[in-house]
This record gives C-alpha cells, structure tokens and sequence, in this order.
C-alpha cells in the first residue's frame, strides 16, 4: 500500500498525515509530498516518505505519484490556478492507475453558486471524465476561519453578509481525520460525502463569542460590498475579500449548511461543536487578555 498525501506541508496536510499514523498505517506506505520537504522533516524522521512536487511542474506530479495506490488531492491554494494543478494531479493518477483519488472540494458543489466553489466544481468535472476511481470529500468551512479571528471579534464584533444563514463548519482535525478514514477503507470509489458539523448563524458564533469571554460581542450584517471594503481595511487582498463576502452571501442562501451525518460517521463521534471550538480559543487567550 502508497498512499500519497498532496500539500501535505499545509494545515490540513499535516493533520491528516497525523490522522494515518494515529490509525497505525506504517509510515513508509505514507507518502508526503509538497514544494517545501523541509517543512516535512518531522515525519520523515518518524519514517514517512518526502518528496518534492509543485503543482505547476508536471514532472514533479508524476514522479510524486509514482508507486501510488491511493491519492489524497488536498485543493490547491492559489485561487486561479487550481484547475491546472489539479489537473496534473488527476493526469498522473490516471497513468499511475490508481485504486482511489480522493478529492478535497465544497460543501455542495453540485447546486452551490459561491464564486469560490467554480475550481471545485471543475475538478469535480475533470474528474469525472478522467475515468479514475473517485471520492468527493465536500467539506463545508473551517472553524478556525472563525477562531482565528477571536481576538478581533472581542475588540470590535463580529461582521458579515451572511444574515442568519447558518454554516456546518467543522475543524481542521475533523476533516482531517475524515479523510483518513477514507482512504483506509476498501470499496470508496464514487462516494460523495458532504461534511460538515452543526450548523450556527454568525449572529450564534458572535454570542457564544461573548459567552465565553464574559462579555457583549455583537453581530453586524452588511452588504457584500460594504463587506469586502471592510475586509480589504483589513488587509485582506481586493479580489479575495470579494470573495470571503460572496461566499458570506453563500452563507445566506443555506450553501455552506450541510443537513446529513456523512462527517459524524466517517469520524465515529460527533464533530467538534462551535460552541467548544469557540471555549477553548477563548481559554487559550486568557494569559494576554
């Protein structure tokens, strides 16, 4: 058995590395591959196989693969150009031949209308027509897009276009370990699974906020537009502020909700609520606040 973990220097990457190796698959049938192998040096010493693959370079995605069994394509990061690297990703497994690619993508992507979801959407279609055996793992957001931003929430509350729209997000560690339940299990070619945790509104995330840190934190809703500047004050690069408030209006028309179990299932326990998430981030600010 190989199984080949893509963008395994990221977040959800090294989590999901973690999550094989605490399922006891021997570290040198695990293969993590990403453009910086330094930052991998951990898990080679504890036996994981490194090697060096940038999405942009064809011959480094076939050689990474090579030897594969089973694929994890963690999505690329660079929005707009993540269609061709996942297409070189695909292309390889196919020549490899492949038992299972499975594919990290959106909550939804079948019916959502997110401007973030049209890369998903098309690497779903590619592979599709590619002919390599598939599994879709339709994660919802990550609750540490919300977490992380603690500290600004206390100082100033929270802000949004998404109305009372609620969102299924879930944990970086959860999705995580979802995907290494998949990959170790026979017979998952063709699965879609949407997964997400249980859903809360913003206007749920700003009060459990203030709950947990003893004081008022409020929930503002803004057009889009007004949104984006505010996020772009912030900081965050024109294009991609607009489109964290697209997906916000995402949030709104129900996108982001996910009404099945497939995570809890996949994981055996329920996933990590808000409310937790939330607590223990909060409890860690303590020592500076």
């Amino acid at each position: 058995m190989s199984i080949v973990i893509t963008g395994a220097t990221g977040h959800l990457g090294r989590l999901v590395l973690e999550a094989l190796l605490n399922r006891n698959v021997p570290a040198e049938e695990i293969v993590a591959v990403g453009r910086s192998t330094g930052k991998l040096a951990e898990f080679a010493a504890r036996g994981v196989q490194v090697k060096a693959m940038d999405y942009d370079d064809a011959a480094s995605v076939s050689e990474a693969l090579k030897g594969a069994q089973k694929v994890l394509l963690i999505s690329g990061s660079e929005v707009g150009k993540r269609v061709g690297q996942h297409r070189a990703v695909i292309e390889a497994a196919k020549a490899e031949g492949v038992e299972l690619l499975a594919y990290t993508s959106i909550a939804n992507a079948g019916t959502t209308g997110m401007k973030l979801a049209a890369e998903h959407q098309a690497t779903e279609e590619l592979l599709k027509e590619s002919g390599v055996p598939f599994a879709l793992l339709r994660n919802s957001w990550y609750l540490e897009n919300y977490t992380a931003q603690i500290p600004t929430y206390l100082e100033y509350g929270v802000s949004g276009s998404a109305g009372e729209g609620r969102v299924s997000a879930a944990t970086r560690a959860d999705y995580a370990e979802a995907a290494a339940a998949v990959l170790v299990s026979e017979g998952q070619a063709g699965k879609v699974y949407e997964l997400g945790g249980e859903a809360f509104s913003l206007s749920g995330l700003a009060a459990e906020v203030g709950a947990a840190a003893g004081k008022d934190v409020s929930y503002q809703d803004l057009p889009a537009e007004d949104f984006a500047k505010l996020l772009e004050g912030a900081g965050v690069p024109g294009p991609f502020a607009e489109i964290l408030a697209d997906s916000d209006l995402g949030i709104a028309r129900g996108d982001l909700f996910v009404s099945g179990s497939d995570l809890a299932t996949l994981l055996g326990r329920p996933a990590t609520s808000m409310q937790q998430a939330v607590r223990e981030s909060v409890d860690a600010l303590e020592p500076t606040r």
